[in-house]
């Protein structure tokens, strides 16, 4: 596949997500290097979406640390019971949160960012990393973002 992404402007966010999930499959396969993999991943997000930051936090250390990301700088590490990701992370659940100050314990990576979603990646049942996406608009997310970034964590899982 071409690096370039073909994606109609005017479709729907669901309608983006069907036209680029396919792109980032196609763009990644025969790819064995996770970092080369997950880089484009997000820079395709971050193009389509125009999101305010999305990246990657990997498991490492007993904490998730900080991979490839698109957007501000970013925290490089959080604890597994801190925040939206540390909450994805121990909960093994999708978190979808509406309005990031209404959030206990939210981290502040960004005073930009309003609301936010984390999808965890899982390997054997285990998560290996989460796909944190935050915008600078509250509830900017909803069950579409959730439902795709979901299908795609099941396609990133298999770069591990």
């Amino acid at each position: 596949m071409s690096e370039t992404l073909v994606i109609n402007t005017n479709s729907s966010k669901a309608d983006k997500y069907k036209q680029l999930l396919p792109q980032i499959e196609s763009l990644t396969t025969g790819e064995k290097d996770l970092i080369a993999n997950l880089s484009n991943t997000m820079a395709a997000l971050k193009e389509v979406f125009n999101f305010f930051w999305v990246g990657a936090y990997l498991v490492k250390e007993n904490q998730l640390v900080l991979g490839p990301f698109q957007g501000p700088v970013a925290c490089t590490r959080i604890a597994f019971n801190r925040g939206v990701c540390g909450a994805a992370y121990t909960q093994k659940t999708t978190i979808l949160v509406p309005d990031v100050e209404a959030f206990p314990g939210h981290i502040a990576c960004s005073s930009a960012s309003k609301s936010e979603i984390v999808v965890p990646v899982f390997k054997n049942g285990n998560v290996v990393m989460v796909l944190d996406v935050d915008s600078d608009l509250l509830n900017d997310f909803d069950e579409t973002d959730k439902i795709y970034l979901k299908e795609l964590a099941n396609l990133i899982s298999n770069w591990f």
